[in-house]
């Protein structure tokens, strides 16, 4: 099990404290102990370092993978972020560049989700025209995003299926305007999802179930977690929000004894820590849940998977998917629910241990880099918007998850 990540050996909390001249401020005992703004810089700093390496690395004027997860739009990405940090209209322009060559590499792609489909480059264009003043590249996106067909065999996981195209409706209507996407068209696709939810869940003892590739998934990936923050993100009938409280529930019970979440239904391996599988997507969308409907069931769990990050989430990889970087959204997200400056401390230390180690362990073979090193989801791309969502944590959201 802790073949999957390194220890922690991090104090629970640290004090903050102005450097003293003489003290090394790089090491992660001292950066630990710094002030928050003094340390949000140096985060800033790496973080526009690594964007510019992340480009070079990444950005052609010809696309092949435009993907967010693992591709062009993950750049694009990266540099929004960078332009709302530093209102560098280069990086606005850099972004609206990409997104222009990811438009044309996904016309045909038949790939229907924000993450790994036509919807995130269509939704996520919409809003940087927008920032960028530009209405008739936002017209454009907006069309192009209503001209998406979903096929009657689609999956309801969010990578690829159906909640992966709801959750960029709920991503323009919360960024471009209420309405950008119908009721009638988010009607259409909750049902589906609930429909297909109910049917396999029938003789089961949770009240929705879905398969993919022929697991039933519990993670943010691809499974329960996922699926149940994005309805939660739509407005839903009462008996839809029961369904999604029995679901949490049924999950909420029967973890492993660990507080960590199974990857799949029946599974026994405990193992994985990630955004994709085990408590980190778990967390978030038990958050999520206690914003929405308010059950201390909902506040308890979250903690409780919290702690499960903090204990074992320190990975042997950079990303946001399985990764150190996503983990850190965890506490985020919990500053962002609690208000604790604990769980901003914790943000703090798994930033602080990226900044300070990941460069050396990966040289020295003892963390994985990821398949593809410098891409938002599993490569430096998504530290380098760790750092910078570092800068202002109680707006800061996972990428392509959290709204």
């Amino acid at each position: 099990m802790a073949d999957r990540y390194l220890e922690n050996d991090m104090p629970d909390f640290v004090e903050e404290e102005a450097p003293a001249e003489e003290a090394e401020v790089g090491s992660l005992a001292r950066l630990l102990s710094l002030p928050y703004a003094t340390l949000s810089d140096m985060l800033k700093s790496s973080a526009l370092d690594l964007k510019q390496t992340v480009v070079m690395q990444t950005w052609g004027k010809r696309v092949g993978d435009y993907s967010l997860y693992t591709g062009a739009l993950g750049t694009a990405c990266l540099a929004f972020k960078a332009y709302q940090v530093t209102k560098n209209l280069s990086d606005l322009k850099l972004c609206c560049d990409i997104v222009k060559a990811c438009d044309i590499a996904s016309r045909d792609s038949g790939h229907v989700s924000f993450i790994c489909g036509r919807a995130g480059v269509c939704a996520f264009g919409a809003v940087a025209a927008k920032h960028a003043g530009d209405g008739m590249l936002l017209d454009h996106y907006l069309s192009q995003f209503k001209e998406i067909k979903l096929y009657s065999d689609l999956p309801n996981e969010l990578l690829y299926g159906r909640a992966g195209y709801l959750w960029a409706c709920s991503f323009l209507n919360k960024n471009i305007g209420n309405g950008t996407v119908s009721t009638t068209r988010i009607r259409s696709v909750v049902d589906e999802i609930i429909k297909s939810g109910r049917q396999l869940a029938k003789k089961g003892r949770s009240s929705l179930m879905y398969e993919w590739h022929g697991k039933k998934y519990w993670g943010a990936a691809h499974g329960l977690a996922g699926i149940m923050y994005v309805l939660m993100t739509v407005q839903l009938k009462p008996e839809e929000v029961e369904d999604v409280k029995g679901t949490l529930r049924y999950m909420i019970k029967n973890c492993f004894p660990s507080g960590n979440y199974l990857s799949s239904e029946g599974s026994e391996s405990d193992r994985l820590v990630h955004w994709c599988h085990g408590a980190p997507g778990v967390a978030l969308t038990l958050v999520k849940a206690a914003e929405v409907f308010g059950d201390e069931e909902f506040v308890q769990a979250a903690i409780d998977a919290g702690e499960v990050v903090w204990r074992r989430g320190l990975l042997k990889r950079v990303g946001l998917c399985h990764g150190i970087s996503g983990n850190t959204y965890v506490f985020l997200s919990l500053y962002r629910f609690t208000g604790k400056v604990e769980y901003l401390y914790r943000a703090k230390a798994f930033a602080c241990f990226l900044y300070d180690r990941a460069p050396r362990l990966i040289s020295e073979g003892r963390m994985h880099g990821g398949d593809r090193p410098y891409s938002l989801f599993e490569g430096v791309g998504g530290m380098a918007h760790l750092f910078l969502d570092m800068t202002d944590p109680s707006e800061a959201r996972f990428p392509g998850y959290e709204l």
